[in-house]
């Protein structure tokens, strides 16, 4: 199951392991959250570019997320490589952001690039315990 926006905030203000800091209500959507780029950065064409999230996720051991690149971006060639948050990740998210369109795109800090679909897990028993464990800024291939 998606969550709505309702459970999400329902979520986040009973402190039950879900947070997203800092949280901003403008980025609240009917079923999904947009993150915010942590830096500027210009995305060159035929590139990939690492970024970061200006928010810290922490997902608890029944939510996992899906991410996805925006459409107003999407519509300008900007991709996103990966997308997929384990139960149990704490930290900035590394953005993979590949540019596949005619013309270099400028991304600066708080813009809304990716949106962040928060999902139900049944009867998750393991928690990510990887790597990129509460990670900050980008965090490159290890």
């Amino acid at each position: 199951m998606i969550l709505s926006s309702r459970e999400i905030e329902r979520r986040l203000h009973a402190r039950n392991g879900l947070a997203i800091t800092p949280y901003s209500a403008a980025c609240q959507q009917p079923a999904s959250y947009d993150l915010r780029i942590g830096e500027d950065s210009c995305l060159r064409r035929g590139t990939c570019t690492l970024v970061h999230s200006l928010e810290r996720v922490e997902l608890p051991g029944e939510l996992a997320a899906t991410l996805r690149c925006r459409s107003s971006y999407a519509r300008r060639g900007i991709l996103l490589g990966g997308g997929f948050v384990d139960p149990g990740f704490r930290g900035q998210l590394t953005l993979c952001l590949v540019n596949m369109g005619a013309e270099d795109v400028f991304v600066g800090m708080g813009d809304r690039v990716v949106q962040m679909i928060l999902s139900e897990v049944t009867s998750g028993e393991s928690l990510y315990g990887g790597k990129y464990q509460d990670s900050r800024g980008v965090v490159g291939a290890l």
